[in-house]
């Protein structure tokens, strides 16, 4: 089965830019990327900044971009977004009692848990946090998994990347998620959003993966102190194969490219 990731949009107004790119044609660029040449997808799930202010013009450019998908998607919050608006916007979107983003889906014989990241007082500003009650949902979702291989799904990363700025405004429980993981050894791979880089590795025994935004990127600076670098680099997305024997992530850039040609020596 084969899961598509998204992330980092910071969809603006119509006619509005950031470093000179268009968000909306951006996002649309890798929407009909994926769609094109990944036709069997069964779901797609885009990791949080929706939009870059959180405001209803905002969603109301993301409700056009998304408007001709066919697959079902799960849309998460990051930093950027604002919850009572993507709510306003998206009254059907799933979420909790406590009115957080937060959902399961059944993929095959996986679970891909999707969790709300967004802290509105958040400090250091644009870190992220889950609070007691979102960590008592995941706890419920995590029995209620019965042992399938559960995939978890955030904006905020729950580990460093080895870039200073974006570490520094990462999930800031980050301790909290790994002691509930830990109980659970079939928490088989996290799924992240918000460096805008592809990244790969593992935490305390879990493999981690996180994505180019569609839009921006930030630079490969390591150690960098600042979070608000952005660069004009091809956005892509990421194509997650969920098998019986394990989650392949691959990724998929936008950068031009020739046509495949047959060469029996290059492999």
């Amino acid at each position: 089965m084969k899961l598509l990731v998204l992330t980092d949009p910071h969809l603006v107004e119509s006619g509005g830019d950031i470093i000179g790119l268009d968000p909306a044609r951006r996002l649309t660029d890798v929407l009909e990327h994926a769609l094109d040449h990944h036709p069997d997808a069964a779901h797609i799930v885009i990791l949080g900044d929706l939009t870059h202010h959180g405001r209803p013009a905002q969603y109301d450019v993301l409700r056009d971009c998304l408007a001709g998908v066919p697959l079902p998607m799960s849309l998460l919050l990051g930093n950027h977004d604002d919850r009572a608006t993507f709510i306003a916007a998206f009254p059907d979107a799933p979420r909790t009692d406590d009115g957080h983003i937060q959902q399961v889906v059944t993929l095959g014989n996986h679970r891909l848990i999707c969790l709300d990241s967004f802290d509105e007082a958040a400090d250091p500003p644009h870190s992220g946090y889950l609070c007691d009650a979102r960590m008592a949902w995941l706890r419920r979702a995590l029995q209620g998994a019965d042992g399938a291989p559960v995939i978890l799904a955030l904006h905020h990363p729950p580990f460093k990347t080895g870039l200073d700025g974006m570490d520094h405004i990462r999930l800031r429980n980050d301790d909290a998620l790994h002691a509930l993981i830990a109980e659970f050894p079939n928490v088989v791979q996290l799924l992240c959003g918000h460096v805008h880089r592809t990244i790969s590795g593992g935490v305390r025994g879990t493999p981690y993966a996180t994505f180019k935004g569609t839009c921006h990127q930030s630079p490969l600076t390591l150690g960098m102190a600042g979070s608000d670098h952005s660069i004009d680099e091809a956005g892509g997305c990421g194509v997650v194969l969920l098998t019986d024997d394990g989650v392949i992530v691959h990724n998929d850039d936008l950068a031009p490219r020739g046509a495949a040609t047959v060469d029996g020596h290059s492999a």
